[in-house]
């Protein structure tokens, strides 16, 4: 699997170990691909830096919240469940005292809950960087407060709204990021424009795909996006490989729930391995926007952070600005982000 086209490279200070190899697979310089190994323990210090985290008390994000504000960083903790996120945040400080943590309720299903979460939190503020990592995994069909179906309305739609509304403080900050967490399921993703809410036919592991799909055309479109503009944002993406996380047992039901079961405890690697890949891209230095990273091993299922390709379907500009438009009427946020012109 190799990398996606490149945009601007951004640094985000000095490296922890030597800067890895340069990758010339697309022919244009300025990507970077990890040092063969790397783990959070090569985070450099983050002091000064603040992060979003969404879906930060459980699983990916909670190692991610935790790892970024062991490093310096102040940590939004983006949750769904106030009293679990506040319960997460205590227990990462009983294991890092002092740690730099705020809590608030965001509620990815309900496009009102994300704009009271924005408005919260981005008055006046910048913001170093945005991990979108929440996601809900292959539950029966179910409809967000707004009618879109269910993990179209979180993984894609919630995410599109929160970073369209959060790109004036990231704006305000040096190298921010918006990292977005898909997964190798992308690849056998589409979008279903004519059944986007899967009235007519449903089926969790389809449309589950179709929204890993959806983050990396929104991932890679981003990117076009903020470098035609010159705004100094990168979006990158990363995805965790097979993970043990509550994910998998706690929105499949049925078979799919026992074989998450079955798979986490033979197969996966832990929450702390699955979170470096989008520490790697949230952290790094020298990054260039639009490039995807997951596990090196495996099929990409486990191991350390390397760079990986998106399936080609996903680099078809014309079907990422569909997907843009359709977003923006569907969630109200407009970008102001013109297209990048065609190459």
């Amino acid at each position: 699997m190799r990398d996606p086209p490149p945009g601007t490279t951004v640094r985000l200070g000095a490296p922890c170990r030597p800067p890895g190899r340069r990758s010339s697979i697309s022919g244009r310089t300025g990507e970077v691909m990890p040092p063969k190994g790397w783990t959070a323990d090569d985070i450099q210090p983050l002091a000064g830096r603040t992060f979003v985290v969404t879906g930060a008390n459980s699983g990916l994000g909670l190692v991610t919240a935790g790892q970024l504000a062991r490093h310096g960083a102040r940590v939004v903790m983006a949750v769904r469940d106030a009293a679990r996120g506040l319960a997460a945040a205590d227990s990462l400080r009983a294991a890092q005292p002092g740690a730099s943590l705020e809590v608030e309720p965001l509620d990815l299903a309900d496009l009102g809950s994300v704009r009271e979460f924005a408005g919260r939190l981005a008055a006046g503020r910048s913001l170093d960087g945005l991990v979108n990592n929440a996601g809900i995994m292959m539950p029966p069909r179910r409809l967000t407060a707004q009618g879109h179906e269910l993990q179209f309305g979180v993984n894609h739609l919630g995410h599109f709204a929160l970073t369209g509304l959060l790109l004036d403080a990231l704006r305000r900050a040096r190298d921010a990021r918006v990292v977005t967490v898909s997964s190798s399921l992308h690849r056998s993703g589409w979008i279903h424009f004519d059944d986007l809410t899967g009235e007519r036919s449903y089926q969790p592991q389809r449309f589950y795909a179709q929204s890993k799909f959806a983050n990396v055309l929104f991932g890679l479109e981003l990117d076009r996006r903020l470098r035609a503009a010159g705004l100094p944002v990168v979006s990158l993406l990363a995805h965790p490989g097979y993970a043990a996380t509550n994910l998998q047992t706690t929105g499949p039901a049925g078979l799919m729930n026992l074989l998450g079961r079955i798979g986490n405890r033979l197969i996966a690697q832990d929450a702390a391995a699955g979170a470096r890949s989008q520490l790697y891209a949230a952290t790094a230095p020298d990054l260039t926007g639009g490039q995807f990273f997951g596990p090196d091993r495996l099929g990409g299922m486990r191991g350390h952070p390397t760079v990986v390709r998106p399936t080609p379907t996903a680099l078809d500009r014309d079907l990422a600005r569909r997907l843009w438009d359709l977003s923006e009427r569907l969630t109200g946020v407009a970008y102001g982000l013109p297209p990048a012109a065609a190459q």
